[in-house]
């Protein structure tokens, strides 16, 4: 009964989401206070029965309730109840209920903390985000339903797919979505300005705090995907540049690009149009994202589906969103004059000079991610972008936004002077070449991705210090280290935030080159020598799992004769599902770790064993999480949980379109 109910809870749900559409729309157009008010409390009971119909979904998993469908086919009587759980949104009809659920939630959330927004544009956003979640509840209802009974339900289900049975990948996914769904926030925002007809100081500081939430919960999602990927895979890389991958990474740039130019129309009322058109950008490509994984296009380890007539459903939401969204823009964009002008030398110019680096950067992922398609419809050849491409061609960019960053945090309003902005980094500068020089001097040669990492991590690192820094005065040590600490959060943010991703840079050039790779056969009670450590294959045993079963090898390593660690790898299988997985055996160190696969049996005794010592690994993980670390501390910041400000000056709005 309980199902039905959720069945029932989504049906109405989509009802009040036409409503919240329809009515405060309409009210804002016509003045009607009344009409508008509708939006908070139907934003409110939306979010509350789509909750509902996802708590149905979830008892259903943890029940076991075969009669399901979705349940049958993800989940198992003897799976633990965390990978139960993560079962709900282990497939497509789960994950799709899981999308909407977020987006509801934000929806809900800006009636709630939205009081201090005007009322037809409060009202307006929350129409936009209704009308987001009724063609969503449409596709769910007509498409993807998570409540579909069996006619005659089987005894037991068919099991997860043992790559999802993992806790990164229990975490993984509702990161990734509070990310993806949060970004039609700012398309929401986006839109309401466009019907509007008003963009300034006032409309920048509101979207801010949405586009960041939305980008630090993208942030640590492709961090626990990324990590996910280099412990259980077994392949000891980080990133592959799978399509769905690139999926994540394409509105993460977009939304770090938007996150930069609201400053710039928050502070100088500049970019207006600019801004607005990455904020529909960076929800088109989520949507892009969402259209990647569920339509079958392209193939990777992380689709869900592989339906064309689902795939076809998304792709006209995208169309119509998006493509009505551009329309909108491009009749109403000449409306938006700005009002503040820049010198090119100048931190507008430098946030300019980022954002063009990220756009671009995002539209080259996008266009070697979908070129094998577009080979094989357009010239009928099977083609493959693989690394090397996205490496040769993403990589300059990376290194010009990491070259600009410290100077242009420096850089003065209006007009800058760059002599002025690098003194204070003269230092920085030094010691980065220095440690560059220094690993170049030592390294081996292989590549001149280290140095070249070395230095400009230690730059972005040392020039967020350095900002921190400036912040403080000319005084002495004691009230430097007094108004050090009396900085606004969103100082300190942008500070660890850009430090993360100096961080990250960091890991990314040492793991890349310098990692050392083994691949040999190995028999139990032998030992071998690798990158200065002795692994020695002391046995290898079967273990039973709660679903599976395992070939589990003990290792042991050394180096010098002493004892470092012992690890664990495995080779498992689920009879279930049918499918075996690799769980890597890893040594997390500061400087380094010891990675270790169990490969196959040899058919002359004695097992594929895989051996990495990886440089560095962990602090890839730790500088994304600092970023998302930043991005939490700009939002606890005073200035932006109020999202007020004074909007001095603001023009007269223009007609509403």
């Amino acid at each position: 009964m309980l199902v039905e109910f959720g069945h029932f809870a989504l049906v109405l749900a989509l009802a009040v989401a036409i409503l919240q559409g329809v009515v405060p729309f309409v009210g804002a157009a016509r003045g009607r206070a009344g009409w508008m008010a509708l939006a908070a409390p139907a934003a409110t009971a939306l979010f509350l029965l789509v909750a509902f119909a996802f708590a149905a979904l979830v008892h259903a998993f943890v029940a076991s309730d075969f009669s399901l469908a979705v349940v049958v086919d993800n989940s198992h009587t003897a799976k633990p109840l965390i990978y139960k759980l993560s079962g709900v949104w282990g497939n497509h009809e789960g994950s799709m209920l899981l999308w909407v659920l977020i987006l509801s939630l934000f929806g809900a959330a800006a009636a709630w903390f939205g009081g201090r927004l005007p009322a037809a544009l409060r009202a307006r956003v929350l129409a936009v985000q209704a009308w987001i979640a009724a063609t969503f509840l449409a596709f769910i209802l007509l498409t993807s339903n998570p409540f579909a009974r069996l006619a005659f339900p089987p005894m037991d289900g068919r099991d997860l797919n043992p790559l999802l049975q993992d806790p990164g990948l229990a975490l993984h996914p509702p990161f990734l979505y509070l990310g993806y769904v949060g970004l039609s926030m700012a398309f929401s925002f986006a839109v309401a300005a466009l019907i509007e007809g008003r963009v300034d100081a006032a409309w920048g500081r509101w979207v801010r705090p949405w586009t960041l939430a939305a980008w630090m919960f993208l942030t640590v999602g492709i961090a626990l995907g990324s990590w996910w990927a280099y412990y259980e895979l077994g392949w000891g890389g980080f990133w592959f540049w799978d399509p769905v991958e690139n999926a994540s990474l394409m509105p993460w740039l977009f939304a770090t690009a938007l996150l930069h130019s609201a400053i710039v129309v928050e502070k100088r009322e500049a970019l207006k149009a600019w801004t607005i058109l990455l904020a529909i950008m960076a929800f088109g490509f989520s949507l892009l994202g969402t259209f990647i994984v569920r339509s079958g296009l392209l193939t990777s380890v992380h689709a869900f589906a592989s339906d064309p007539a689902r795939g076809i459903f998304i792709l006209a939401i995208l169309a119509v969103f998006i493509g009505g969204a551009l329309t909108l823009f491009a009749a109403r964009a000449g409306a938006m004059q700005a009002r503040g002008v820049f010198a090119p030398v100048s931190r507008e110019a430098a946030l300019v000079a980022n954002n063009l680096l990220l756009a671009v950067a995002c539209l080259v992922v996008f266009v070697g991610t979908l070129w094998p398609l577009a080979a094989e419809l357009f010239f009928g050849r099977k083609l493959t972008v693989g690394p090397p491409f996205f490496d040769l061609a993403f990589t300059p960019f990376m290194v010009a936004v990491a070259a600009i960053l410290p100077p242009g945090a420096l850089l003065a309003w209006k007009r800058g002077d760059l002599s002025r902005a690098m003194a204070p980094l003269a230092g920085v500068l030094a010691l980065s070449l220095a440690a560059g020089a220094l690993v170049w001097a030592v390294g081996t040669g292989r590549s001149a991705l280290g140095p070249v990492g070395v230095t400009l991590g230690l730059w972005v690192i040392l020039g967020a210090a350095a900002d921190l820094g400036q912040r403080t005065g000319r005084e002495g040590l004691r009230r430097r280290l007094a108004r050090l600490r009396r900085l606004p959060r969103a100082d300190w943010g942008r500070a660890v935030a850009h430090a993360g991703f100096g961080v990250s840079l960091l890991a990314i050039a040492a793991v890349t080159a310098w990692s050392d790779e083994d691949i040999r056969v190995a028999r139990e009670g032998e030992s071998f020598a690798f990158a200065g450590h002795d692994i020695t294959l002391v046995a290898v045993r079967r273990v039973e799992g709660p679903n599976y079963v395992s070939a589990m090898a003990e290792m042991e390593v050394a180096r010098h004769g002493r004892h470092v660690v012992t690890l664990y790898p495995e080779r498992r299988n689920y009879p279930a599902a049918g499918m075996p997985t690799t769980e890597a055996g890893i040594d997390y160190g500061l400087l380094r770790d010891i990675y270790l696969v169990l490969g196959d049996p040899q058919e002359g005794g004695g097992w594929a064993v895989r051996s990495h010592v990886k440089p560095l690994a962990s602090w890839l993980w730790a500088g994304c999480l600092m970023m998302a670390a930043g991005g939490l501390l700009n939002l606890t910041d005073r200035r932006f949980r109020i999202a007020a400000g004074a909007r001095r000056g603001a023009a007269a709005p223009l007609p509403a379109a």
